[in-house]
């Protein structure tokens, strides 16, 4: 039977969480030279290498493994410090790592832990949500929201909602270019605002409305809140989700295909781990999502 060294786990889910062996060093109060012993003595006892030495360091196949058992046996026993009357175990307040996607990051889901804020510390890592849940099977976050409904090994799955997502656009830039409506042969033109090289919801939406490859001019703009602000402004025209627009200044947007929209369902993912801490955000989550999405 393998034996695990709760301190070397501890040495290898810091090292991943903050990127090098220095920084990790400082989050344990050790030396950096003790967490490298502590990470090799825990390679030796598995018999694999579970790090890549690079800056930041990042898990091997193998690493993802144990830091996903790390993380769990941490949280663990986090919760069972409290349980029994320590309020600040050594390891200081409870971090909890979510991975999000970002439109969801910037409409309802940071309400939903707002409550949550004096009591636990939140790592939160942005992904497109088809992608989210690598950031489980990796072991680098405890839950994330993803459009994934095949449960990643070891997590268990709900169902939030789904956020709807419309081709808009500012009026200028539709009287422009959608002089005639927005038929397949003005979207082959019309430059499109994407969120980067993973956003498929624009491309979703050109394959809807033609079967021949349409390949408009592609602006990226990697954020949210100025993803909306770039269609607002006119660079392009952009699949932007009701939860925002809802908010916009009547006639600062033209729906340009009012019977165009897309409906991305969104999904809960989280360790099958019975842990306080987990339990409260899963609860946030899914209150917040009851009301804000569909």
């Amino acid at each position: 039977m393998m034996d695990l060294d709760p301190a070397q786990l501890r040495a290898l889910a810091a090292a991943v969480s903050e990127g090098t062996f220095d920084a990790a060093a400082r989050t344990l109060h050790v030396t950096p030279s003790a967490v490298s012993q502590r990470v090799k003595a825990l390679e030796t006892s598995v018999g694999r290498v579970l790090l890549t030495r690079t800056k930041p360091v990042r898990p091997t196949p193998s690493g993802e493994t144990l830091l996903r058992l790390a993380r769990q046996i941490q949280a663990v026993t986090d919760d069972v410090a409290r349980e029994l009357g320590d309020d600040e175990p050594a390891a200081g307040p409870r971090v909890v790592p979510l991975a999000v996607n970002a439109d969801s990051l910037s409409t309802w889901f940071l309400p939903a832990l707002a409550s949550l804020g004096g009591s636990l510390v939140f790592d939160l890592h942005r992904s497109d949500q088809d992608r989210t849940a690598d950031l489980l099977r990796q072991g680098s976050v405890m839950a994330a929201v993803t459009a994934s409904e095949e449960p990643v090994p070891g997590c268990s799955l709900e169902k939030l909602g789904r956020m709807r997502y419309r081709p808009m656009a500012s009026p200028a830039f539709a009287e422009r270019w959608f002089a005639g409506g927005a038929t397949a042969a003005e979207l082959a033109h019309a430059p499109v605002v994407v969120f980067d090289r993973d956003d498929r919801l624009q491309e979703a939406y050109l394959r809807r409305r033609s079967r021949r490859g349409l390949q408009p001019p592609r602006h990226f703009v990697p954020g949210s809140t100025d993803f909306f602000e770039a269609v607002r402004l006119g660079l392009g025209w952009g699949m932007l989700p009701d939860l925002q627009t809802e908010h916009a200044v009547e006639g600062e947007f033209v729906d340009l295909d009012p019977r165009g929209h897309l409906d991305v369902a969104l999904y809960w993912q989280q360790w099958k781990l019975r842990s306080a801490s987990l339990d409260a955000v899963t609860a946030a989550v899914r209150d917040a999502a009851a009301t804000a999405l569909r």
